[in-house]
């Protein structure tokens, strides 16, 4: 039978040709017969089921599908979206006042949907063709300095003095502090075992779980400077035996984000801080990590990041930092001015020519 071109909009998807089918391999995709139709939104839905990920992140999926995606693609086939009507979607999105996050988000999810289309051979090609619209572009978060992080202690109801010291100094995250049990920290050794995390989901659920990746099960020194602060903890507020809650509320609950993040807020107004998040303070202990030289390897070692690329991100130029490199361009600069100053001097008094030399 004689091949003729489908029109991917129109026909729907395509599911893999027969390997004797010899149109499909000297043309761009299968022939007609090999046609059929795309699977319906349900089962679009399904392609998010099927993958490996954790309850906050399916939680995530579900409700940018829901919300962002479903209104305007749950009505159509695969096949039937097009690179024009993505980009007529995501600047309608940003223009009815949808945060930028949120759209890149919603951008990298289709794109990843359509992706394993494409992959199951059931469109072509992705049209999910936009440069960079599934970045999502965040401004620099501040850093506490070291007396800030002591000010916040200070300010902080004392049984979570230790969890802001650890959260500045060994840049853990939240859910990894939450996490923890007192067989995680040897004050001998003088270190903190993170093995997991706890995840409150948006149904107000908590789940406790391994942390954000591999890299994240590690073995992370304690500076000695805040040893007695953490043996005091543990003697004061943790749960007693080696299986207790290292951080634990009032009443002996674990502490939720949301509740903790009122203290925090009044935490930052009594130290005269504004602006800062309590995940700032990982970036504060990252940072200090980074400062005292420590290569891309050791950071990653400590942040609990699998990627240089993040571990990167604390190794930018502080003020403090820029300044004592700019001393230091300097002192090269002064050493290589005396240096020329030096060598003209002397060129200066030798006698010309070789006048010195010529007899009379």
């Amino acid at each position: 039978m004689k091949h003729r071109d489908v029109e991917v909009s129109r026909r729907g998807a395509v599911e893999s040709c027969s390997p004797k089918c010899a149109t499909a391999r000297d043309s761009a995709g299968p022939c007609g017969p090999c046609w059929k139709d795309p699977p319906s939104p349900p089962e679009r839905r399904g392609l998010i089921k099927e993958r490996e990920l954790t309850s906050t992140t399916r939680q995530l999926y579900g409700s940018l599908l829901r919300h962002h995606l479903e209104p305007t693609f749950g009505s159509m086939s695969v096949a039937e979206i097009s690179p024009p009507l993505v980009r007529r979607w995501r600047a309608d999105k940003l223009a009815s006042g949808t945060g930028p996050t949120t759209v890149a988000k919603a951008y990298a999810l289709l794109r990843a949907i359509t992706g394993t289309a494409v992959a199951d051979q059931m469109i072509r090609r992705n049209p999910c063709t936009i440069k960079g619209a599934s970045t999502v572009h965040t401004p620099e978060r501040p850093t506490a300095t070291v007396q800030e992080v002591y000010d916040l202690a200070e300010a902080i109801q004392p049984r979570y003095r230790a969890l802001v010291l650890l959260a500045g100094f060994l840049g853990l995250r939240w859910g990894e502090l939450i996490g923890l049990h007192c067989r995680d920290i040897d004050l001998d050794l003088g270190a903190v075992r993170v093995r997991r995390a706890v995840a409150e989901l948006f149904n107000g659920q908590r789940e406790i779980k391994a942390p954000k990746s591999a890299a994240g099960k590690r073995t992370v020194a304690i500076p000695p400077a805040i040893l007695p602060d953490l043996r005091d903890h543990l003697r004061r507020y943790a749960e007693s035996g080696a299986d207790g809650r290292v951080f634990v509320g009032a009443k002996g609950a674990t502490p939720r984000r949301n509740h903790f993040n009122r203290l925090w807020r009044k935490a930052c107004q009594e130290a005269g801080i504004k602006g800062l998040h309590f995940h700032d303070l990982r970036h504060t202990g990252n940072t200090l990590a980074a400062s005292t030289g420590a290569s891309t390897r050791e950071l990653m070692a400590r942040t609990g990041h699998s990627s240089a690329r993040a571990a990167l991100i604390y190794q930018h130029a502080s003020v403090d930092r820029d300044r004592l490199i700019a001393d230091a361009v300097s002192s090269l600069v002064a050493k290589g001015r005396k240096k020329t100053r030096k060598a003209r001097k002397k060129q200066d008094r030798k006698p010309e020519g070789h006048a010195g030399d010529t007899v009379g």
